[in-house]
């Protein structure tokens, strides 16, 4: 693992031989997984620690996404974001970001003159959003099928 670090971000490539280890640690918890996973990590025979939950549930989802190729970004967010980072965060443009706000579709607050979100509430709309595209996606996939169009 070859790994480039400038300021507070770091790439790290992984190596083929690093990939197939990822999947068969996936392959092997997909198998034994029936609950929340523990992962304890040991330096020699004596001393260990049970990792906390969110951060083993955070290495099982690193693990799956190194095992399937695909390329991983980790950065922390901040509690609070300006318009301008919330609506990078959505993939829209600002002026429709200020739209959703004040049709009170995704709570903000003010902070002297300026318009501020929390994280967890742009967060929470992206995953609301992802959803009822799948949802149509489902819903329209099933209508090919009904109506034979899938042939």
């Amino acid at each position: 693992m070859a790994a480039l670090q400038r300021g507070a971000r770091a790439t790290v490539a992984v190596s083929p031989r690093e990939a197939e280890q990822a999947r068969a640690v996936r392959d092997f918890l997909g198998e034994h997984q029936s609950g929340p996973t523990a992962i304890t990590v040991g330096v020699g025979a004596q001393e260990t620690l049970a990792m906390p939950r969110e951060l083993a549930e955070l290495v099982v989802k690193l693990v799956d996404l190194v095992g399937r190729g695909c390329t991983v970004t980790i950065g922390s967010i901040p509690a609070e974001v300006t318009t301008t980072v919330a609506a990078g965060m959505l993939d829209i443009s600002r002026p429709s970001l200020m739209k959703l706000v004040r049709e009170q579709l995704i709570p903000s607050h003010k902070v002297g003159s300026h318009t501020r979100l929390y994280s967890k509430d742009v967060l929470a709309y992206r995953r609301a959003q992802l959803e009822r595209q799948r949802k149509a996606f489902r819903e329209l996939r099933a209508l090919e099928e009904e109506w034979g169009a899938l042939d």
